[in-house]
């Protein structure tokens, strides 16, 4: 089975996060400062408007002020950033659980097998990119590949919102022209050391000899000729040996709602989500959460426990229960989210003696259903089921 691997980055993510709760920043050049207010500031992210005019990370506010007078510096909020990260991470573990995550917005993932539940690589990865803008508000770039390292050169080929692909078949004509300064793991003063060898590109890399190489440069020449013409085995590795935390999922609604009803339908159609993904990575949560952030872009988070479930059925009548309870007519909804956690591993097509004993048959029917329903989903798409006859006794 020929591998897959995608590296999905985060673009000018800290500033695009910041734009999710300033709307006054899109299209406006902008860009998070370590402290505005001093000379000294250091630019940490600007966004697409700022970069036009020359600004770029690291660069001092001083500096990105000359560039672009007019230019919007906000002060970094690192916890908001890294409960966007959580966000997008919940996103991507949906769709494999074999993810590392490289940094706050980075990560990698192994898609190998995926193909029938995503479909063809470029469609799972339009998929993740859709999902990540609609939900989050955030944009990213996807590099498709057969490792870890030709993905991350081909995540930075097209931003923003680039989807590329980079095959060993295509590194002749796509990674040796590159600059060998643009090559993922060499430094300015490793570039320096290989033009004093006259190596100017990626494909004069490959095509040097290993032995002077590694004369000049270490331990470190075997590694980055063999990345040169393509070659990558190191594997995807989860930094947590259990890999999936959680699985949700959170949409940003086409218009704030006050109406209760209308928040379940979208409860249940999120749980039908994450219930299919958590039997497929054969996992089993005890704790339900719901996130509800209102117009206004406060947030709040409610849970309950469960027992052990992947089931649509459970997920979603926790989820309402946990809705009904904490419901404010007066405040409009502008994003509704649900997850699963506190997994324990289904590692059996079988109902366990507890389930059989707690709920009877009728449990092991509605099992037995959801898998059925599974099936049909990645044969013919997700969208052709919905729980019709839930959806009408809702709205009697």
């Amino acid at each position: 089975m020929k591998r897959v691997v995608f590296l999905v980055d985060m673009n000018a993510f800290f500033i695009s996060c910041e734009t999710t709760r300033r709307p006054d920043l899109a299209g406006v050049p902008a860009a998070v400062a370590g402290d505005p207010k001093k000379r000294s500031g250091i630019i940490l992210a600007a966004n697409y408007e700022a970069r036009r005019y020359g600004v770029r990370t690291t660069m001092t506010v001083g500096e990105a002020k000359k560039l672009c007078p007019g230019i919007t510096l906000v002060p970094p909020d690192h916890h908001f950033y890294e409960e966007k990260s959580r966000q997008v991470m919940q996103i991507l573990s949906s769709y494999t659980p074999v993810i590392e995550q490289a940094s706050i917005d980075e990560a990698w993932l192994d898609m190998t097998g995926c193909e029938t539940l995503s479909g063809s690589p470029r469609e799972a990865a339009q998929r993740i990119q859709d999902e990540i803008k609609d939900d989050l508000g955030l944009w990213c770039s996807i590099g498709i590949s057969e490792n870890k390292f030709l993905s991350k050169m081909a995540a930075e080929m097209k931003k923003p919102l680039g989807i590329t692909e980079l095959w060993a078949r295509d590194v002749p004509g796509k990674l040796w022209p590159l600059n060998v300064g643009a090559m993922y793991g060499i430094g300015k003063k490793t570039t320096q050391l290989l033009e004093k060898l006259n190596i100017r590109t990626i494909g004069d890399l490959a095509a040097m000899d290993p032995a002077i190489l590694s004369e000049k440069l270490g331990k470190m020449a075997f590694e980055i000729h063999q990345r040169a013409n393509g070659i990558d085995d190191t594997p995807v590795t989860p930094h947590s040996p259990d890999e999936m935390k959680s699985i949700g999922r959170s949409t940003t609604l086409p218009r704030d709602i006050t109406d209760l009803k209308e928040a379940k339908k979208v409860i249940m159609e999120l749980s039908e989500d994450i219930a299919m993904s958590a039997r497929r990575h054969r996992k089993k949560g005890r704790t339900v959460q719901i996130t509800i952030k209102y117009s206004d872009f406060k947030t709040i988070t409610r849970q309950t426990r469960v027992f052990p479930t992947n089931l649509a059925r459970d997920i979603m009548q926790a989820g309402f229960r946990l809705l009904e309870n904490n419901w404010n007519r007066f405040r409009p909804v502008r994003l509704l989210g649900i997850s699963i956690s506190g997994f324990e591993d289904d590692c059996s097509d079988q109902i366990s003696l507890f389930d059989q004993q707690d709920t009877g048959r009728d449990r092991v029917k509605v099992e037995k259903l959801e898998i059925a329903l599974d099936r049909i989903r990645q044969k013919y798409g997700p969208d052709k089921i919905s729980r019709a006859a839930l959806i009408r006794k809702e709205d009697k």
